[in-house]
């Protein structure tokens, strides 16, 4: 990770477009999710949840607008949403099996205005303890499901995700919202420094190695779990709208956005650039290996992904032009598209750490 420069365009130029629009979702794709078994039949529709009747607002603790409003719905039309989204639920938690909702309820639904997917937030309860959990309903996007299914292949992190039609159901990623962790938790004395710093390096370099775009601290959350004598950290992605979209570099490196700039200033103030290069390589190669194990299934998806289209010729032309001045190279030349630039991006990072892979003792992948 590099000192975030200061930027040779106008400031406008370095921040994701407002508003990205939805790309649909391909027979290829929607073949591709039947096989894996992500193309499910869902009992709601995202299309079903917009008949609402009103909205309230939702306000934080201090009164704040959180974006996130409280909807209300007709109660003849209410049955059968109910009923449906605790069936949902069940999908991602049991596998459909249906047997354990009847102490489960709807104990409320949400709608955000903000951002690009508008998503549905649903909150269910367990009648008996009144213990809940989230999951979220939005619209099927091609460029979002092409970023869920890279992260649960290529990250640390699984994802348990369906789609029906025009519907994509995501279960609650926990965690602490980037720009909370920064407000509330960041400087505590609890906070292990170092490890955090770490941590966002390593986050940073997998951003880029499969380009997903927008990390602002609101788009990621931290992953805080105990250790011996001290914590561990996690960041992951919770929006994944801008998977290989735009046309600018950056957008792809979390350090260059000004919301994330404590954890670049963090990075700065405990690590040297030895100890940067080496969390980069070491998530390199944990990126391959996730990558040689479930190679046949990634080059499926990126071969479909080749031949969609998730983003303008410009945007793409000028993607290929930055990474191949900044990476010193001249293969994202002949790409059409932007999974042409994906799949050749991995291929540039990660080549040497696939070669030492394949020498590992032990290892017998083609």
């Amino acid at each position: 990770m590099n000192t975030p420069a200061p930027p040779t365009t106008p400031a406008e130029l370095d921040r994701p477009s407002k508003k990205k629009p939805m790309y649909p979702v391909n027979v290829a794709l929607r073949q591709y999710l039947k096989q894996i078994g992500r193309e499910v039949k869902l009992p709601v529709s995202y299309t079903n949840l917009l008949h609402f009747t009103w909205s309230t607002p939702i306000l934080d603790k201090n009164g704040k607008d959180t974006l996130w409003e409280k909807l209300s719905y007709d109660s003849h039309d209410w049955n059968f949403i109910r009923e449906g989204l605790v069936k949902i639920y069940a999908i991602l938690k049991t596998e459909g099996d249906f047997s354990f909702i009847n102490h489960l309820d709807v104990a409320r639904v949400d709608y955000c205005t903000f951002g690009n997917s508008h998503p549905f937030r649903i909150r269910i309860v367990n009648k008996f303890n009144d213990n809940y959990d989230h999951y979220y309903i939005k619209i099927a996007d091609a460029s979002r499901i092409y970023g869920l299914e890279l992260e649960h292949t290529l990250s640390p992190n699984r994802i348990t995700f369906f789609t029906c039609g025009n519907t994509l159901v995501e279960e609650h990623i926990p965690g602490i919202p980037g720009d909370v962790f920064i407000k509330q938790m960041m400087h505590t004395p609890e906070t292990n420094k170092i490890r955090l710093a770490k941590e966002f390096v390593k986050f940073n370099e997998r951003c880029f190695v499969r380009l997903l775009g927008d990390m602002r601290s609101y788009n990621f959350v931290v992953d805080i779990t105990p250790d011996i004598e001290d914590y561990q950290y996690r960041i992951r992605c919770i929006d994944f709208d801008q998977q290989s979209y735009e046309g600018r570099k950056n957008l792809y490196l979390p350090q260059f956005f000004k919301e994330n700039n404590e954890f670049v200033n963090l990075c700065l103030s405990h690590l040297n650039k030895e100890s940067i290069a080496q969390y980069q390589f070491e998530e390199r190669t944990m990126i391959t290996f996730r990558l040689v194990s479930s190679r046949y299934r990634i080059k499926t998806l990126l071969d479909i992904m080749t031949r969609d289209t998730i983003s303008t010729p410009e945007k793409t032309a000028q993607l290929k032009d930055e990474l191949n001045q900044y990476l010193q190279t001249t293969i994202f030349s002949r790409c059409r598209t932007m999974g042409d630039i994906v799949k050749n991006q991995l291929k540039n990072r990660l080549q040497k750490h696939l070669l030492l892979v394949q020498k590992t003792p032990g290892n017998t992948s083609d």
